[in-house]
């Protein structure tokens, strides 16, 4: 479909189109004339692809948001430079002629600014078919474009971006920061040191539609838009949706999100292999029971103070309007079953980015404390109740083999152990006849019985040897007789 390292790739083409891309063919200072022509920022293939990967998941961000995600490793360069504005123009420089080369041949278009003054960048209806084969994803696949992208300083779109860094926590590769100055590689070494964070951005998706009423590719009024979906089973995680809040929001505005989150959950849809099955299904895999007993896939709230409200007093708000959706029984063990029910946890983007997703830092609606994402989308309780009992069980089953095999018969010639074969064949009755040899083993029944067989064989013999003296014995007293009476 596209050729590794040709520039028409980002476009989806096999090779450059007439007027783009062009490669100058005649010697060094031809190819650099070319280069130069094509990608006059200077940017590399691998920067572009970078690029595109970034904005084809997140739909919005800015060139330090795609370089902390893509390139680590450069937030430990450039680190002498007098200010903080000098090393951050440093370290995006390449991400920066990577967009800037993307949006002369339309790939991406400038989307705005923050409210900190930083650019914003966007991909084009091309470059989001572009990055749709970085990702290795079809249209219906991409996502739809961030809330406010490009206006009022796309404050929800950022922090969207800040919670998929905080969950991956990109770690930088040592060996390319060689040389740097000694606190530099401290942090690094710091960075790579600490708690691993979940996936990569291949992982993620933002802006994806849960209809309630239409299809995938043209959702109805009324349905949810998840602001991430996280895909992880290789970490325990098959599927979890994130939603972000800026503490801006009305806490019933986004517990209203909750019922469009259940009436997609509810919804059915007839498989590929003719069966109705929740529509969530029929896009994602999720193993049952995955999230301890609840029915339906963990939603994340993560809480950015940002506006007035306070996050703590949003989370308790949100957790007590959406308190049918979450809210579970209690069952005899001291845990509570969440059939019907969805895993909602809520935490805030500083303590993420502190401690990420193994930190304790989530909590779970209707629990006390916080507990690592694992624990928190899962229960616990649950899973100890039915370890002790397994392991009772176990325990139970240990004990009476014990006392069985005190019980088990020995063989009174060879003091083998009984099999259980045996065991059970020395007591069965038969047509009102037990065992022959209830006292041995297999196979020194089977000893016995070819002993008594030729026991028996040479008393047969016996016999027949005497019967037959005792005939020839007669039959000579019978001719004595005969011829004395002759």
């Amino acid at each position: 479909h596209r050729v590794q390292g040709a520039p028409g790739a980002l476009c989806g083409r096999a090779g450059p189109a007439p007027g783009r891309w062009p490669v100058a063919t005649h010697g060094r200072a031809g190819l650099m004339a070319g280069k130069r022509k094509t990608n006059e920022a200077g940017s590399s293939t691998g920067h572009r692809g970078d690029v595109l990967r970034a904005l084809g998941v997140l739909k919005a961000a800015t060139a330090d948001q795609i370089q902390r995600l893509s390139s680590p490793h450069l937030s430990y360069r450039h680190t002498t430079k007098e200010t903080a504005a000098l090393r951050k123009e440093a370290r995006t420089a390449s991400h920066r002629g990577a967009l800037n080369d993307l949006r002369r041949h339309g790939l991406s278009v400038d989307g705005g600014r923050t409210r900190g003054g930083e650019e914003v960048r966007l991909l084009t209806k091309d470059g989001l078919a572009a990055a749709g084969i970085e990702l290795d994803r079809g249209p219906e696949e991409m996502g739809g474009m961030p809330k406010s992208a490009g206006r009022s300083g796309a404050s929800h779109a950022m922090t969207v971006n800040e919670i998929v860094l905080a969950m991956i926590r990109p770690k930088p590769d040592l060996d390319l920061v060689v040389g740097e100055p000694a606190e530099a590689v401290a942090a690094a070494r710091a960075c790579v040191a600490a708690p691993d964070g979940i996936g990569a951005i291949t992982s993620y998706a933002t802006e994806v539609a849960l209809p309630s009423t239409g299809t995938w590719k043209n959702p109805g009024v009324g349905g949810a838009w998840a602001d991430i979906v996280l895909i992880a089973p290789e970490v325990g995680l098959p599927l979890l949706f994130i939603e972000a809040d800026n503490c801006t929001e009305e806490a019933p505005v986004i517990a209203a999100k909750f019922d469009k989150y259940m009436r997609h959950f509810r919804r059915t849809a007839k498989d590929t292999d003719g069966h109705e099955k929740p529509m969530w299904r029929t896009r994602w895999t999720a193993p049952d029971l995955q999230w301890g007993d609840a029915s339906h896939p963990p939603v994340l709230l993560v809480f950015h103070q940002v506006g007035k409200r306070t996050a703590l007093k949003q989370m308790e708000r949100v957790a007590d309007l959406t308190r049918e959706h979450w809210q579970g029984q209690w069952a005899e063990g001291g845990f509570r079953i969440y059939n019907g029910k969805v895993p909602i946890v809520a935490t805030t983007l500083e303590l993420l980015r502190e401690h990420g997703p193994a930190g304790p830092v989530f909590w779970r609606f209707g629990r006390e404390g916080r507990q690592n994402l694992w624990d928190a989308i899962g229960n616990p309780r649950r899973d100890a109740f039915l370890a002790r009992r397994a392991e009772d069980a176990r325990r139970r089953q240990a004990q009476e083999a014990a006392e069985r095999e005190a019980q088990r018969p020995v063989c009174g010639d060879c003091g083998t152990n009984f099999t259980d074969d045996r065991w059970k064949a020395s007591t069965a009755v038969v047509w009102d006849r037990g065992d022959s040899h209830p006292h041995l083993c297999d196979d020194c029944k089977v000893r016995a019985l070819e002993a008594e067989r030729q026991q028996e064989q040479a008393e047969r013999e016996r016999q027949e040897q005497q019967r037959q003296e005792e005939e020839a014995q007669a039959s000579k007293a019978d001719g004595w007789l005969g011829r004395w009476r002759s």
